[in-house]
């Protein structure tokens, strides 16, 4: 496979998005503006600047260009679409707090709508050209498989599934040892392998046995490194470990984990906070600057006191902190102690709608700009409940391991509200590990659009 082939496909599809963020704009710019395209004022130049930069700035971010990102239509697709949903925040962030007035709406809108259907259909034909290319002779990695084993089919069968430029083209094992009908032919016995290769035109061998399992593999990767061909080994973990790991490096070292953990990238991390914060800022700017005065004034009237209840929660690491949201109840000592249930007698009126709507919940937008929260998340729970469901539940501080959210994937999931069984929070922990093992911020949205929805909709658990 010519080996810079990849690369090429990454910098043509940068270009072709460049270019189209440009031919877009200046397109708009000479429809809107009755084709004013030669006097561009400052305002003008400012956002097609802005425009450029906070492409490339997010496009790096996301590792829009990676390999991985473009070696499959629906990764390529999926990360492109995360990368405009933060162009979008970004550029409009940008206008509303720059001011640019002069900038006509008509202009923003339809520049922002063109771009979404110009990646669309860049991305359609990244995937015509992709299949075009499939099968082009040059572009293949020819690959043979030491091992007519377990591992051996499994690594046959995701190079089936899941890379197009990698052909099998069959095995190298003792013939004696092949008591089945194979998918793939077997070329020759393992200590023939690399004279197999040269026969067959080999680019890449994986072997499935170690030179642990047998010494004379060091002597077909010497000889395969003089033949100009890619030796790889496979180890089979399950030999030592008897449950699914991920497998990662340190140092060059390998190192088995249980589970995938999404956010223990710095990268990562840095693209959920910045969310965050501007999402948590839009939110206290625009709805509680005029919600807080409202809500309490109703608060108060029915119950004089702290129209705020703060509580002490389990937050990041175990780490208690003060959770904020809008009181729902009467001032009682059992607060930190008795879980809400559906028929309390300590909810106020205007608690029950406040609860019902999710709107007791606000505040912890404070609580999501302060650093304490996220806005998605696996819901805080109590002291209390953190102690108690901890020694009967096993794995239920998994969960700490990330930033407790205002809402979750429990919750859209309909895990919300009392938990009477043990069952029903143990429902709401697998819930939680799932998210902290598959976070993304195309996961979040999603998120938070069902949060919205469920409450339009109105659900089951919420009292």
């Amino acid at each position: 496979m010519n080996q810079k082939f990849p690369l090429i496909v990454r910098m043509v599809f940068m270009i072709l998005d460049l270019l189209m963020l440009n031919t877009i704009f200046f397109l708009m710019k000479w429809y809107v503006l009755d084709g004013n395209i030669a006097s561009i004022d400052r305002e003008y130049q400012l956002f097609w600047m802005v425009g450029n930069i906070a492409w490339l700035i997010c496009a790096w971010g996301y590792n829009l260009y990676e390999g991985k990102s473009t070696s499959k239509f629906e990764s390529f697709l999926g990360r492109t679409f995360q990368v405009y949903v933060v162009f979008l925040i970004l550029t409009l962030t940008y206008l509303y707090f720059s001011r640019e007035l002069v900038v006509s709406r008509v202009f923003v809108s339809i520049f922002l709508a063109s771009l979404a259907v110009s990646l669309l259909l860049n991305r359609m034909f990244y995937l015509l050209a992709d299949i075009h290319f499939r099968n082009k002779e040059y572009l293949i990695k020819r690959v043979m498989i030491i091992g007519y084993n377990d591992i051996g089919k499994k690594l046959a069968s995701y190079f089936e599934r899941n890379n197009t430029h990698m052909r099998v083209v069959g095995y190298c094992e003792e013939y004696n040892k092949v008591k089945e009908l194979s998918n793939y032919p077997i070329l020759n016995t393992p200590l023939n392998a690399v004279k197999a290769s040269q026969e067959f035109k080999i680019t890449e061998i994986y072997s499935t046995i170690l030179p642990e399992q047998d010494h004379r593999i060091y002597e077909l990767m010497q000889m395969a490194d003089q033949a100009c061909i890619r030796f790889k080994l496979v180890p089979d973990f399950g030999l030592f470990v008897n449950r699914p790991m991920h497998l990662n490096y340190l140092a060059g070292m390998p190192v088995l984990t249980e589970r995938t953990e999404p956010l223990e990238e710095d990268a990562n991390r840095l693209h959920k906070r910045a969310f965050d914060i501007v999402f948590s800022l839009f939110a206290i700017v625009f709805i509680l600057s005029w919600l807080i005065p409202i809500i309490g004034l109703l608060i108060w009237l029915e119950s004089p006191g702290p129209i705020f209840f703060v509580q002490k929660r389990s937050g990041l690491n175990n780490e208690p902190f003060n959770c904020i949201k809008f009181r729902s109840m009467k001032v009682n000592k059992n607060s930190d102690t008795v879980q809400a249930r559906r028929d309390d007698d300590r909810f106020l009126k205007i608690g029950k709608i406040l609860r019902k709507t999710n709107l007791d919940e606000f505040p912890q937008f404070f609580n999501v700009l302060k650093g304490d929260m996220s806005i998605v998340g696996p819901r805080p729970h109590m002291l209390k409940h953190t102690e108690d469901y901890s020694a009967i539940i096993s794995k239920y501080m998994i969960r700490q391991f990330i930033k407790p959210g205002i809402t979750g994937w429990a919750q859209v999931n309909g895990y919300r509200g009392e938990t009477k069984k043990v069952q029903d929070m143990e429902a709401r922990v697998d819930h939680d590990i799932w998210y902290v093992e598959n976070w993304s911020i195309l996961l979040d949205l999603k998120i938070i659009v069902l949060t919205a929805y469920n409450v339009f909709k109105g659900e089951k658990n919420a009292f």
